[in-house]
């Protein structure tokens, strides 16, 4: 049935269906419900929980899922077999409503190399399938693999017998990646004008990015008319990935006018919370530079975009941040950034403008990020009240570390010892890990009580003599603070990037203190 809103866009999420199928291992249950339960709070109108008939498994995490949702559709993927749509049918018993998707290959090379069928072999199948489909529910889609890449002429017939067939929704793949936005789209606009009773149903598009077009052929399809995106979070899929959820709905609530007033149900702040979950659960990082949801997507370096965005947020910025779920822009300090962002730092420090040289600060501060790379904020408060950078103003350095890692019935143990000015300290611990337990005993030798807000390790060269840089983000005293370090052993960068950053704390203090004696006086 078509969608009552013709202005509305249908958001079909198959990040448990083709994304999963990218990963190097499967996702559990658990884990598939949990990403789910997050997909349905961002808004999600269907989601395809998996391909029951691939196995016992797969088949009773679909049934898990669709016994979770309340709001969202649970979909199952089936090809055009009957003991596929009965497997659906399986996972999906006693569930109020469902949807079955059931396909077929229609390009030439799909139908001639891969099934070794002819074409009317091929709509034989795909009637019979969307018949029986709708024989267990009312919700059919089908799909026409490879229709990038299938004669207009077979698409159109396939296209017309599907919907006479009962389905619902139909769907057209760019299943490789193939064509171009202005291609896909007419392809989808000969439909409406070819298809005497396409009216009678939801228009689809299946997207995959390996040419880098996926966005732009699905948004393309909706302005000739389609009203449903398949697209995955991250743009999690096979090879290249598939139409990325998050830059189709960001696109259509940006450019609403330009694209005639289409909309979708998402709830846009939480798209950057619900990336962050899939990325940790499937435990595919998301690249600094990934549109929308990236490190970087709200991010500035540049000494002239700082200036930009700190006088007018829109001149470089055509989101907000708030608008996907993020608290706050990212304005990165590094030799690149100009006197306007160091001011607009310090005075969000409290620092009146005039208190301090600007100019000697300025002079000060690129020496230091041509030294560190990246600047932080108490990096530079510290250029206000030293005469030089503090990098060798450390009261902690690591002496000796030993560390029992754990396995069978042994608990994991560190053994810690520091130079804390001029003495020497030694402390022992347990932990979940060899890291926590190193970061246990880092903790109480320097008497910091911090919160570890994210840690990262990267390989740094290759082969066997890699280095491992660690990063480390902390929260002391509702300051953030960083540290870094780089080691051939993990667990010694781990403690080194943690020593760096308690460095980083007690110049911070130091600092406090010198402030509130001049305030004082």
């Amino acid at each position: 049935m078509a969608t009552i809103d013709k202005n509305r866009v249908i958001i079909f999420d198959t990040t448990l269906r083709d994304g999963e199928q990218a990963l190097m291992q499967s996702l559990s249950s658990k884990q598939k419900v949990q990403i789910a339960l997050s997909l349905e709070q961002l808004g999600v109108d269907v989601i395809e929980a998996g391909f029951p008939i691939s196995s016992p498994g797969d088949l009773q995490s679909v049934r898990e899922i669709a016994l979770a949702l309340k709001n969202s559709t649970a979909c199952g993927l089936s090809r055009a077999l009957d003991k596929d749509i009965d497997a659906c049918y399986e996972a999906f018993k006693g569930v109020d409503h469902y949807r079955i998707h059931t396909f077929i290959a229609t390009s030439d090379i799909h139908v001639h190399d891969k099934l070794r069928k002819d074409f009317d072999d091929i709509v034989e199948m795909a009637v019979r399938a969307v018949k029986r489909a709708r024989n267990y529910t009312d919700d059919v889609e089908f799909s026409c693999e490879d229709a990038g890449r299938t004669p207009i002429d077979h698409l159109c017939r396939m296209v017309e017998a599907a919907i006479s067939a009962g389905a619902t929704t139909v769907n057209i793949p760019d299943t490789v990646g193939y064509t171009l936005p202005y291609e896909f789209g007419g392809i989808i606009k000969t439909l409406f004008n070819r298809v005497p009773n396409i009216d009678k149903a939801v228009i689809s598009v299946h997207c995959h990015n390996d040419l880098g077009m996926a966005t732009a052929n699905s948004l393309s399809a909706v302005m000739e008319g389609a009203r449903q995106i398949e697209c995955t979070v991250n743009g999690l899929g096979e090879r290249a990935g598939n139409t990325s959820l998050e830059e189709v709905v960001m696109t259509m609530k940006l450019r609403e006018e330009y694209m005639k007033g289409v909309y979708t149900n998402i709830v846009t702040e939480n798209i950057a919370r619900t990336s962050q979950v899939v990325s940790g659960i499937t435990n595919e990082p998301v690249p600094s530079h990934k549109a929308i949801v990236g490190s970087n997507a709200f991010a500035h370096s540049s000494g002239i975009h700082q200036d930009g965005v700190l006088k007018n947020k829109q001149t470089y910025e055509i989101l907000t941040p708030e608008s996907v779920g993020f608290k706050e822009n990212n304005m990165h300090m590094t030799a690149r950034s100009g006197r306007h962002m160091i001011k607009a730092v310090l005075e969000k420090l409290g620092y009146r403008e005039g208190s301090y040289n600007l100019d000697d600060v300025y002079s000060r501060f690129l020496k230091l990020a041509d030294r560190k790379g990246q600047v932080f904020d108490y990096d530079l408060e510290a250029l206000l009240f030293l005469s030089h950078e503090m990098e060798e103003d450390t009261l902690f350095e690591l002496d000796n570390l030993s560390v029992i890692a754990g396995g069978k019935n042994i608990i994991p143990t560190a053994t810690v010892r520091l130079k804390i000015g001029k003495r020497t300290r030694t402390e022992s611990g347990t932990g979940n890990g060899p890291v926590d337990a190193v970061f246990n005993c880092i903790s109480r030798l320097t008497g910091f009580k911090f919160k570890l807000d994210n840690f990262v390790i990267s390989a740094k060269g290759s082969g066997m003599n890699a280095q491992g840089q660690v990063d480390v983000d902390l929260v002391y005293e509702d300051r953030h603070y960083h540290g870094k370090a780089l080691s051939t052993d993990v667990i010694e960068a781990s403690a080194l990037a943690l020593i760096s950053a308690c460095n980083s704390i007690y110049r911070a203090r130091i600092i406090q203190e010198e402030k509130q004696e001049k305030e004082n006086v």
